[in-house]
């Protein structure tokens, strides 16, 4: 082969790697390769490290709330870091997290209510990370509860009445309303966080625990009117003698002081006004009972199935439960009588004249209203759909006056729902059925729980 040609082809081939770029791509690809794992290998560490974050802040939040409840004011900083720490050890399970350290601060004033701050960090080794100078990853999360800024005053409006003696019914909410009391009682941290009121009712309720027969908010010219019918007589209702006097037929016993056991019936509207919802300023509302107007007192009544006094608010846990145990089921049903008293134990006017609130606090108010029946007979009328008229308006103004609301309804004789009962209540979560004795207790418990909730601000 002549020396030109074998140049030219040299030539030629050194011309064509000098032009070919295809070993650029491997060379690029040895200078990336790192930054590349970094990448990768950091969204790794990453994940893993953000798992280990989850879990702490799920267990600093439990640890938080367990601490909450057996913190005190006489507890050291130590003893709240310890409780801290084991409450937190029992539930994280992360062994890859190194150097984990947990702290608890505690505190408590008047205005600011108390609050636990749990804090945790740690650090968690790399896997790839390393490679490009970080060989670990430091990570920590907090959580705070906070309580003491909501107070909580508590009416627990009970049915006494004489169906409340079957089916273990009456055993069983006392049972139930004592393990109540215990729930609030832990849910106090100091004495005013939680108040509660005691309102047994039947047709009546009875006030003679803050009443006598000279008190002022009283009205004694109420009786008890009948309508001949040949043979017989019917009840007409209570009511003034001059109402009684339009009724044909009619006759009216008067009540009198002398034997008075302490009820009281429902306030006094009209006979007209009662029975047709046009108007019904004074039983179904709480306005202020004023002398001048002797429609805003409270009727004495002459009743023969009282049941035991109302306690008004209190937090002497002991005489709370000696309340409950005091009760007895006698007489007819009447829910609007015990939700009216209910609402006006938690105010601060007459006849219970409610412990003063501090500005400085939130306070929530509710009434926990049981039955277990229709209600049967109130002041003027022995029918259900009446009575229960009464109670829808009474409901719907407590509600927006801002009374939370529950409702329990007893039911061993799988009747139908009491339809009013589930009105009352605040939301479908606030109202309980129960066909035995035994699921009272349930819903006193889910009661509890969910009062001893509003009391966490955070």
């Amino acid at each position: 082969m002549p020396d030109a040609s074998i140049f030219d082809r040299v030539r030629s081939s050194i011309t064509r790697f000098r032009r070919d770029e295809g070993g650029n791509v491997a060379v690029l690809f040895g200078i990336a390769i790192l930054p590349i794992l970094g990448f990768v290998g950091g969204a790794i560490d990453y994940s893993r490290v953000n798992n280990a974050r989850t879990a702490m802040q799920a267990a600093l939040d439990t640890a938080a709330l367990m601490i909450s409840r057996d913190a005190t004011s006489t507890m050291t900083a130590a003893e709240i870091n310890q409780k801290a720490q084991t409450y937190f050890n029992s539930l994280y399970k992360h062994p890859e997290a190194q150097n984990v350290v947990v702290n608890a601060t505690y505190t408590n004033s008047a205005s600011q209510g108390s609050r636990v701050v749990v804090t945790g960090t740690a650090s968690m080794a790399t896997d790839f990370m390393k490679v490009v100078g970080y060989p670990t990853i430091d990570f920590g999360a907090s959580s705070t509860t906070a309580w003491g800024t909501t107070k909580l005053r508590v009416a627990m409006v009970l049915d006494n009445t004489g169906s409340m003696s079957s089916a273990g019914k009456m055993s069983a909410l006392k049972t139930a309303a004592k393990s109540l009391i215990d729930q609030m009682q832990t849910a106090a941290k100091t004495n005013g966080d939680v108040y509660i009121s005691i309102v047994p009712f039947a047709k009546d309720v009875n006030v003679s625990s803050i009443a006598n027969t000279s008190t002022k908010w009283l009205r004694w010219d109420l009786g008890q009117c009948y309508q001949s019918n040949g043979w017989s007589s019917s009840w007409k209702g209570f009511m003034t003698q001059s109402d009684c006097q339009n009724i044909n037929n009619s006759s009216w016993t008067a009540t009198t002081k002398t034997g008075w056991t302490g009820c009281v019936s429902d306030r006094y509207d009209t006979p007209t006004a009662y029975d047709t919802l046009s108007t019904a300023p004074y039983s179904t509302t709480q306005t202020a009972n004023n002398a001048s107007n002797r429609n805003t007192q409270f009727p004495a009544e002459n009743y023969s199935d009282c049941p035991t006094s109302i306690l008004p608010l209190t937090y002497d846990w002991t005489v709370l439960k000696n309340k409950v145990d005091a009760m007895q089921p006698e007489g007819n049903t009447n829910q609007a009588i015990g939700m009216a008293w209910g609402w006006l134990s938690l105010l601060q006017q007459n006849p219970f004249n409610a412990p003063a609130e501090d500005s400085n606090f939130k306070y929530t108010k509710a009434i926990i209203l049981l039955s277990d029946g229709d209600n049967t007979q109130n002041r003027t009328s022995t029918s259900v759909s009446t009575i229960d008229a009464r109670q829808r308006l009474l409901c719907d103004n407590a509600k927006a006056a801002g009374i939370t609301i529950y409702t329990i309804q007893v039911n061993t004789n799988n009747d139908n729902n009491s339809s009013v009962m589930s009105y009352c209540a605040s939301g479908s979560t606030n109202y309980f059925s129960t066909t035995t004795a035994d699921g009272i207790n349930t819903a006193f418990s889910s009661i509890g729980a969910s009062l001893s909730k509003l009391r966490l601000a955070k």
